[in-house]
């Protein structure tokens, strides 16, 4: 079986309802722009990967993706991911880049064995727990109310994105510990808002209030800050988030002791074969791989992954509109047919 043809699709949608996140990043209130990865082969299926809201960055880089592409194998993804660590030691293109031909050479490999891509990779299990993670609210009552949707609709997990200013954000995340009480895990994401001192601060107010992990606290740049904070908190540090270099980096910071936690998943991280790497990293280090964002490959990768605790869902409105991949027991179950299963969506897109 040969690489034939590697086609990006670029679709632009509407963002729908306007959310936002912390304050000083850019709201989403316009336009989106998502791309699709296409890759045929001469005997076999096509595969499939999103490149979402990168799809017209992505697009330039596609003829340097044909050529390392075109002609190889796509079941042999070792050598696809030798050659394109290869190609970006020169073009330096993004790593999401490389890791959609990735993800879609995975949907390639698990059509051709008929089994959904979870299994493939080893199969731990089917469900997943998720948890609701949040866009950035107005005030303390609005996340308050989200909560309340989040629980009624089965989750028995909720995950903060809040405003940026530590004393807010920390009123916020003890005001809803007291609301939700002590049997509904919580997680804080701060989106790299904050220096040392006040990430520190709001730490220590996330720990009195018994939250399950603290993620991104600062800017991911810099391993040292991270590596203190880790030190003089007890709450787990959930790290490398937006780091470049799959793997090796995240080897680093856990090594390093910069965080307790790490991230991973197809978007950012190299497609399925970084994801796993990272994973299986993570498991020698003793603590987790949480894969970053929702979706279907998300999905199947959560449910390869034993060291994955939950699926994350996003809420990004008020009132409440939940993923549907999502049941009302709180849990995430991946697709059991051939594939990652992307055929309904893109069926809905026009793109089969």
């Amino acid at each position: 079986m040969k690489i034939t043809n590697v086609e990006m699709h670029v679709l632009r949608r509407d963002a729908g309802a306007p959310f936002r996140w912390r304050d000083g990043l850019p709201p989403h209130d316009g336009p989106i722009w998502d791309g699709w990865l296409q890759v045929s082969t001469d005997d076999g299926p096509d595969g499939w990967s999103p490149i979402a809201h990168y799809g017209r960055a992505a697009h330039a880089c596609l003829d340097q993706i044909r050529r390392l592409a075109l002609g190889a194998d796509p079941l042999r993804k070792e050598l696809l991911w030798h050659r394109a660590w290869e190609h970006d030691r020169v073009e330096q293109f993004p790593l999401y880049v490389f890791g959609a031909l990735d993800s879609a050479c995975w949907d390639i490999t698990a059509k051709v064995a008929g089994l959904p891509l979870f299994e493939v990779l080893g199969g731990y299990r089917s469900k997943v727990p998720a948890y609701a993670s949040t866009a950035t609210f107005a005030s303390v009552q609005e996340y308050l109310d989200v909560a309340d949707q989040c629980l009624e609709a089965g989750f028995g997990a909720i995950k903060l994105h809040a405003w940026g200013d530590w004393r807010r954000d920390a009123r916020l995340a003890q005001e809803l510990r007291a609301h939700v009480g002590d049997g509904v895990e919580l997680m804080f994401d701060a989106s790299g808002g904050f220096r040392y001192h006040e990430a520190l601060a709001l730490g220590r107010a996330l720990e009195e209030a018994a939250y399950l992990w603290y993620e991104e606290p600062m800017i991911e740049f810099a391993i040292e800050p991270y590596r203190r904070l880790a030190a003089d908190l007890d709450i787990p540090i959930l790290g490398a988030e937006v780091i470049d270099g799959a793997h090796y980096a995240a080897a680093e910071w856990l090594h390093t002791g910069a965080c307790d936690l790490i991230r991973t998943g197809h978007h950012l991280y190299g497609g399925v074969t970084g994801a796993m790497r990272i994973a299986h990293i993570a498991d020698g280090f003793g603590t987790t791989a949480e894969v970053h964002a929702g979706g279907i490959l998300n999905l199947q990768l959560c449910a390869a992954i034993p060291n994955c605790t939950y699926y994350e869902s996003f809420v990004l409105e008020n009132p409440a509109v939940f993923d549907p991949l999502v049941g009302p027991d709180g849990a995430a179950t991946a697709p059991d047919g051939p594939g990652v299963g992307f055929e309904p969506r893109l069926m809905e897109l026009g793109l089969m």
